[in-house]
């Protein structure tokens, strides 16, 4: 089901952004900033006694007057509920207890989500006995943390991920292969669901999806068996205002957290956009499995020349993809249509494969002959062997004398000869380089 969500809920200058600051500048936290993907901070990748989750901050705009701000936090919070399987509230204690902690504690009470109610701002011990009259939001015992000292963080996510027990996993829906089909709005994603269902499909049943914006439809055909997600499209900033766009995009980021394949859906006459970047630069840094579809092809003038000619502009504007197969298709007249889930189900095989440690090293230790690695800092790099140490995505940890000594160009050699001799197209590959004495 992908990594536990865990949102963070609470009213202007509690303290929302300075927890996620600091939690994401530790080491408990990794944000790697890709190159050529750009994003807002809204998430952050963390772990916690070997715990992986998802943080995601919520907050939105300063509003500008009181009815605003419980009309923001309502939003929030229902984002919360809708997104995150944990959901921490801040509030603040030096200020007290308000209205408006007041009006979300019921929301997050009625959606029987686990929620861990955070007092922040408790700087020093004098300070403790402010956190008493928030028993009264009745939503369980309050945690005292000071996000700007960082005082008590590993209390707080002690409490987070106690939950992340009683999560569990469904071993039914374990069967499917969960595909989002993302992009902006009015691209073709809800029709390409519906044609896909509509084709001798045998649909098991209708749900929503963890998002307002988002239904999951479960389906089963020769590939194989389907949950298809359809997620809200994410608008240009110009059009919407910022918190309206962050909400958004946390609900992308939700389907995409949970899917194994992620689709990307472009409009032929449109091209790449920088929202198209944005939207699969989530599932590209998540190494997820991921294929391109241009909708709309029909409405494209061709000639014999004018699928390899937009083919290399994409593959161009979409560099970090560079493993990830192109489908050309129409929704609307059902041309290509049919190869979707077999191209999907293509990475996802790829996305869940599995190598042997012995045929592992020997492609490495081949590659190594053809190619010796260089010298960095008066060092050359020397691998010990290598091992697969997950999958969903393929995961490989390389035994070195010393990772400094690893060149990004031949990090980059390395991924390319794994995916050459063992097929990874259409999935993002993870790889760790680790110390080990001789």
């Amino acid at each position: 089901m992908g990594k536990p969500i865990v949102a963070i809920v609470g009213r202007p200058n509690v303290g929302k952004s300075t927890l996620f600051n600091k939690l994401a500048g530790k080491r408990i936290s990794i944000v790697q900033d890709t190159p050529g993907v750009t994003r807002d901070r809204v998430y952050a990748e963390a772990e916690w006694l070997n715990y992986k989750f998802t943080m995601i901050d919520t907050g939105g705009i300063e509003p500008e007057s009181e009815d605003v701000i419980v009309k923001q936090m309502r939003r929030q919070a229902q984002i919360a509920i809708e997104t995150a399987d944990v959901i921490v509230f801040i509030v603040d204690g030096k200020e007290g207890l308000t209205a408006a902690d007041k009006e979300v504690s019921q929301m997050l009470r009625k959606s029987k989500k686990p929620v861990v109610l955070v007092v922040n701002k408790i700087d020093n011990l004098k300070d403790e006995a402010n956190a008493y009259e928030f028993y009264n939001l009745g939503i369980g015992d309050p945690i005292t943390i000071s996000a700007t000292q960082g005082l008590a963080l590993g209390d707080m996510l002690d409490r987070v991920v106690e939950h992340f027990k009683e999560l569990g996993t469904d071993d039914e829906e374990d069967e499917y292969v969960r595909i989002a089909m993302v992009g902006k709005p009015n691209v073709g994603k809800s029709s390409l669901i519906n044609k896909l269902l509509r084709e001798d499909r045998v649909i098991v049943s209708d749900v929503p999806g963890t998002t307002r914006d988002s239904i999951d439809s479960y389906l089963e055909t020769e590939e194989g068996k389907f949950i298809l997600i359809d997620t809200a499209g994410l608008r240009r900033k110009s059009k919407v205002k910022e918190e309206i766009e962050r909400y958004s995009v946390i609900r992308t980021y939700a389907s995409i957290e949970r899917a194994d394949v992620v689709i990307l859906m472009i409009d032929a006459q449109e091209g790449v956009t920088d929202q198209d970047e944005k939207i699969i630069g989530f599932a590209h840094e998540m190494n997820k499995a991921i294929m391109v579809i241009v909708n709309k092809w029909d409405l494209i003038e061709k000639d014999d020349k004018t699928m390899n000619t937009y083919l290399k502009d994409l593959q161009s504007s979409l560099k970090f993809l560079s493993y990830s197969p192109f489908l050309f298709i129409s929704a609307l007249t059902g041309q290509r249509v049919h190869k979707v889930l077999e191209m999907a189900k293509g990475c996802y095989d790829n996305y869940s494969k599995r190598i042997s440690t012995g045929i592992l090293n020997d492609v490495i230790n081949r590659a190594v002959l053809m190619k010796e690695p260089p010298v960095v800092g008066l060092k050359r790099l020397k691998i010990y062997y290598a091992t697969q140490v997950a999958n969903k995505p393929p995961k490989f940890i390389f035994f070195v004398n010393d990772s400094n000594a690893l060149h990004f160009s031949y990090g980059r050699y390395l991924e390319n000869q794994l995916r050459e001799s063992f097929d990874f197209k259409g999935t993002g590959l993870e790889i760790e380089y680790r110390e080990r004495k001789e």
